[in-house]
């Protein structure tokens, strides 16, 4: 009652006598300041504080786990057994097991050929691998382009399939749902999937299939992504870093101590019985690779991750191609913890300390507070804590904490250490759209399962450097301004500058480098602009 009455004076205050407006003002917010926004903003910190020590000691116990495995560890190929297959004279291939190896794709103009030329590519006997393409193109043009280059690689003798439907329903999933109702697809072992901008070596089934065929506990091996373009812009080696971290330290902390982790949808090698027996793929969400993967988990699958096997892929080089990308990754699982969560805490096939790692761990930590505390606590609770210096952040969580647990982000791609100031504001902007997502996804509101095909370039952006170069810095209004960020930078700026003048911690310094970096990305100037032809 304190507080609304505190409200009703304000008010009163403001909408009474006088014609100085400016002194209205000062005075409403004296009085709506105290008894309002100060028990708001405090209570707002406590939670970001207790997030951002969920989220120190998540990352600093994989870390450490990671570390220790390194150093004292077994090695994968004693935790698991692993056997070269070998020519039979008697048997022949028949040692083999089949494989199916699924590309699907969506208008790839401009990276169907390599994908489906390194598929074709891969060393396996001729007669047990088969490669299924399956285009979803809505564009006539690049669906016979795709199956003029599936025609071609088929006159080789390469036994390959193109495979296309009359709708898009359930997306990639849907496609790959679709893939495997033929017969062909059902007389294979294991699946194999690259998405249409990933490039195999040719040994990657030989040294990732024997993984599965002499483990029978093992549903999943997951490969390692490894960036083509990574030096094309700041902003792909920003993810770099990025997801350097989430391979060498998130993977491998999984694979190592749970035998669990999310798929990452491409470069990974399925046994199908582990497919079939959780239930198939599903489009539920637009995590449909992470859905699977806890499903398996469930009914007892083991994954393995392998750091030492990369597949070639690309980043996303245009900004707003990297925002409907990270939308997906935030909200999809965010959405699928709601749905899901209940399904894990009942199941009684997995122990329960694996089900804690699954709902706490994976879930809750990595893909909802990770995203939440980087924007609520850097964005809104530290510049808000300048307006009301009554809310005083602490200084562990302002400088000890981010500084480690950057430290510890930063560590695995140690080429880039120096760009580590970029990272922190790049990572807080994009928190915005991945709490937005994360919310989203958890409330299942609009967007929620949107999903927009990450527009892939090729050999485009070398083959047009020049042209490129020319044409980063020009850009029209209409279609590059991002209000949102814009909105961001400027408050945070107006935030800057109240605390340079009457401020007392000094947060000026990191509000300024905050807001610019809201600003550039507001105005477009992040990333690349591939021409079209």
């Amino acid at each position: 009652m304190s507080r609304l009455s505190a409200i009703k004076i304000a008010l009163e205050t403001f909408t009474t006598g006088g014609d100085d407006i400016i002194g209205k003002i000062i005075e409403f917010w004296r009085q709506f300041r105290v008894p309002v926004l100060v028990p708001l903003l405090t209570i707002l910190l406590y939670i970001s504080l207790a997030m951002s020590i969920m989220l120190f000691i998540e990352k600093v116990y994989m870390s450490l786990v990671v570390t220790f495995n390194y150093l004292f560890g077994r090695k994968t190929q004693k935790r698991y057994k692993w056997e070269e297959f070998k020519d039979d004279v008697e048997s022949g291939n028949s040692v083999y097991p089949l494989v199916l190896v699924q590309v699907p794709m969506f208008n790839e103009r401009e990276v169907y050929q390599l994908s489906i030329g390194a598929a074709c590519r891969l060393s396996w006997p001729s007669d047990r691998i088969v490669i299924q393409v399956l285009d979803d193109s809505t564009d006539p043009v690049i669906k016979e382009m795709v199956q003029v280059e599936c025609q071609k690689w088929a006159s080789k003798g390469t036994n390959i399939h193109y495979q296309v439907r009359d709708n898009r329903k359930g997306y990639k999933a849907g496609a790959l749902k679709e893939g495997l109702k033929h017969d062909y697809a059902n007389e294979c072992e294991y699946v194999v999937i690259f998405d249409a901008d990933f490039q195999p070596e040719s040994d990657f089934l030989r040294e990732t299939i024997p993984f599965l065929h002499h483990n029978s506990e093992l549903g999943l091996v997951q490969a390692r992504w490894k960036f083509v373009n990574s030096d094309e812009c700041l902003m792909t080696r920003m993810q770099e870093m990025s997801l350097n971290y989430h391979f060498k330290v998130e993977q491998e902390f999984g694979s190592s101590n749970h035998a669990f982790f999310g798929f990452n949808g491409t470069a990974g090698v399925w046994r199908m019985a582990a497919i079939n027996e959780a239930g198939g793929w599903k489009d539920r969400t637009t995590v449909e690779d992470m859905d699977l993967a806890v499903r398996a988990s469930l009914k007892g699958w083991k994954f393995l991750y392998l750091g030492s096997i990369k597949v070639k892929n690309e980043l996303p080089s245009v900004f707003k191609a990297y925002r409907y990308q990270q939308h997906r990754w935030s909200c999809g699982p965010a959405n699928l913890f709601r749905k899901m969560v209940y399904e894990i805490i009942i199941n009684e096939k997995v122990a329960l300390w694996k089900k804690l790692h699954v709902i706490y761990s994976f879930f809750f930590v990595r893909k909802i507070v990770a995203h939440i505390v980087t924007f609520v606590l850097y964005c809104v609770v530290i510049p808000m804590s300048v307006w009301v210096p009554e809310v005083e952040v602490p200084t562990w969580a302002t400088i000890y904490i981010p500084t480690i647990i950057t430290i510890l982000n930063a560590v695995g791609t140690p080429r880039s250490f120096y760009l580590v100031a970029f990272w922190i504001v790049f990572e807080n902007v994009m928190a915005l759209h991945r709490t937005k997502g994360t919310f989203i996804g958890l409330l299942e509101t609009q967007r929620v399962n949107e999903w927009v095909v990450t527009e892939k370039h090729g050999d485009a952006s070398k083959a047009k450097a020049s042209t490129t170069h020319h044409r980063r810095l020009g850009f029209k209004l209409s279609d590059r301004l991002l209000m949102l960020e814009l909105s961001m930078g400027l408050v945070l700026f107006a935030s800057g500058c109240y605390d340079l003048a009457f401020g007392k911690y000094s947060y000026y310094i990191y509000l300024y480098l905050q807001a610019i970096a809201f600003i550039i990305m507001g105005l477009g100037y992040v990333g690349t602009h591939v021409p079209k032809s």
